[in-house]
C-alpha cells in the first residue's frame, strides 16, 4: 500500500495552529502525512480508502519512560504496598532470574498494549542484562509489533558491596556496559528522520550507577549524537542518598557529572526546588511525567506546572508496568490531567482569589503525550498531524456507551474513562485496526507472557 486516505474523521492536528477539523483528513504517502485538512481539500482516491466518520483522530501518542521487563511482575504481593526502595529491593531477586526469551515477550506484551492505547512512539529503559540478555532482544520484538522504539541502554554499576541499592548480582562492570553500548549505537541507532529505532544511553539512577559511568556515558553519547536518559529526584529517598554519597541534591549530581543539556532528559523529576526547575529550562533538559507510578509507590507530585511555566519540554511516561501495573498510555493523559488538579487543590487552588490560576485541561494533558514527548526525544518528525510528519496516529469511535452523553468529543478521551482505541497507524501501517491487533497473535501473546511470569514467581 502506497496511499492511505483517512475521511469525515474529526482530526485533531495538535500542530502550532491547534487546529480541530470536524470533517476532516489524511492523505498519507509511503508512510509520511501528504495532507491533511477539509474533506474537500483532500484527494478523493487511494489505494486504502478508511471512513472514520464518528472517530476523532489524534497525533500518536509518545512514552517517554517504561521498562517494558517489569510486565513479568505486575501486582507481585511482596511489592504491592512498597515505596520506591522497597519495591526494588523485594523485585531484584525475581528480576535477576530474566532469560533472553522473557526480554523478547515482555517487550511484545508492553508495546501491545501500548499500541492498543494510542501509542505510537515507546521510550523504554532496559537496565539489567541478568542470563545473557541483550538489548538486541527488546528491538528484535519491537521490529515485530511495528511502534516506534526508543531503546535505552540502561545500566547498573554500583551493587551492594560498593554503597549502591542493587544486590551485585544485577550490576555490570562499567568497562562491560561502555563496550556494549558503542555496538548497540553503531549497529540499531538511526538518526534519520522517520527512524524506527534509536539507541539511548541510560545509566539507570544515582543509586545503581558510579560516577564514572555516568561521565563515560555522556562523553560516549555526545560523540556520536544519541540522546541521554536517567532516573531523577524521584523520591525523598533519593535526595538523601545523593547528599550522603555525592555531596549534591539530586540536579545538583547532574550537573557535576555533566549530565544537562538538550540532549538529556530525566524520569519523575518530582522533587525539585525553584532553582533546580530554572537549571532544567536553562540547558533545555527535558521532563518524563509518570503520575500513576509516582502514586503508585507514593512518591509525590511533580511540578508540571512549574515545569511548563519555565519553559520545560514534559512528556507522559507510564512507567515500569510493575510500578503501574498497565502500559495504558492514554490513561496516562487522564492521570496526568487530574493528578495536576489535584496538587492545585493541595496548593489552594481558588479562581476567584487568582484567576491567573489555571486548571489543567484536556488538550493540555494531550498535548503532553503527543507533542511534549516529541519534543522530550528530541524528535520533531512525530507529534503533530501536519504534512511531511509521519503517518503516525490513533482513532477513538465516539459511538460508545462511556462517551454517551459528552458534549466535547476531543476532552471526552480525557474525562471520560480510558478505552482501547479502534485504530493505530504506525509509519503509515496498521498495528491496531477495528479495536484488533493486526502484527501479534493477541491470545497465543498472553499465554506465553503467562508462563514467562510464572516460572520467574515460581523460584
Amino acid at each position: 500500500m502506497t496511499t492511505l486516505l483517512i475521511k469525515n474523521a474529526y482530526i485533531v492536528t495538535m500542530d502550532d495552529h491547534q487546529r480541530e477539523i470536524p470533517e476532516g483528513g489524511l492523505f498519507i504517502r509511503r508512510g509520511l502525512i501528504q495532507e491533511v485538512g477539509p474533506m474537500r481539500d483532500l484527494p478523493t482516491t487511494a489505494d486504502e480508502v478508511l471512513d472514520l466518520k464518528g472517530h476523532v483522530v489524534f497525533p500518536g501518542l509518545v512514552n517517554t519512560h517504561h521498562h517494558f521487563y517489569q510486565t513479568l511482575t505486575r501486582a507481585v504481593p511482596a511489592a504491592q504496598d512498597a515505596n520506591l526502595f522497597n519495591w526494588l529491593k523485594t523485585l531484584y531477586p525475581i528480576w535477576a532470574k530474566i532469560q533472553p526469551d522473557d526480554i523478547f515477550i515482555s517487550t511484545q506484551t508492553a508495546l501491545a498494549e501500548l499500541a492498543l492505547s494510542g501509542c505510537t512512539t515507546a521510550s523504554d529503559h532496559l537496565y539489567l542484562y541478568p542470563n545473557g540478555s541483550k538489548l538486541d532482544d527488546e528491538i528484535a520484538a519491537a521490529s515485530e509489533i511495528g511502534v516506534r522504539l526508543q531503546a535505552s541502554r540502561g545500566s547498573m554499576s554500583l551493587g551492594e558491596s560498593k554503597g549502591g541499592l542493587p544486590p551485585d548480582s544485577v550490576v555490570d562492570t562499567e568497562d562491560a556496559i561502555l563496550k556494549d553500548s558503542q555496538r548497540l549505537i553503531e549497529k540499531y541507532h538511526d538518526a534519520k528522520p522517520g527512524a524506527m529505532t534509536q539507541i539511548v544511553l541510560a545509566p539507570c539512577s544515582p543509586f545503581s550507577v558510579t560516577s564514572d559511568l555516568m561521565k563515560q556515558s555522556a562523553k560516549m553519547a555526545r560523540e556520536y549524537g544519541v540522546h541521554l536518559h536517567t532516573h531523577l529526584a524521584e523520591t525523598e529517598d533519593e535526595e538523601k542518598f545523593c547528599m550522603e554519597k555525592f555531596g549534591h541534591r539530586p540536579v545538583g549530581y547532574m550537573q557535576e557529572v555533566d549530565w544537562v543539556g538538550d540532549d538529556v532528559w530525566f524520569a519523575h523529576a518530582v522533587y525539585v526546588n525553584d532553582e533546580e526547575i530554572r537549571v532544567f529550562a536553562k540547558h533545555n533538559c527535558g521532563v518524563a511525567h509518570c503520575p500513576t507510578s509516582n502514586m503508585r509507590l507514593a512518591s509525590g507530585i511533580a511540578p508540571i506546572k512549574e515545569y511548563r511555566k519555565a519553559g520545560v519540554n514534559v512528556g507522559l511516561g507510564v512507567d515500569g508496568s510493575a510500578s503501574n501495573d498497565g502500559s495504558h498510555l492514554l490513561a496516562e493523559v487522564r492521570n496526568a490531567m487530574l493528578v495536576s488538579r489535584v496538587k492545585e487543590g493541595i496548593t489552594g487552588y481558588s479562581l476567584s482569589n487568582d484567576p491567573s490560576r489555571k486548571l489543567m485541561t484536556a488538550r493540555e494533558a494531550l498535548y503532553l503525550g503527543t507533542r511534549g514527548g516529541a519534543a522530550v526525544l528530541g524528535r520533531t518528525d512525530i507529534g503533530s498531524l501536519e504534512a511531511g510528519k509521519c503517518a503516525d496516529f490513533f482513532a477513538v469511535n465516539m459511538n460508545q456507551l462511556g462517551f454517551a452523553g459528552m458534549h466535547d468529543p476531543v476532552s471526552a478521551v480525557v474525562f471520560g474513562q480510558p478505552v482501547n482505541v479502534d485504530y493505530t497507524v504506525v509509519n503509515g501501517k496498521f498495528v491496531v485496526k477495528e479495536g484488533q491487533l493486526v502484527t501479534v497473535d493477541r491470545g497465543r501473546l498472553i499465554e506465553k507472557h503467562n508462563k514467562a511470569a510464572k516460572r520467574l514467581l515460581a523460584g
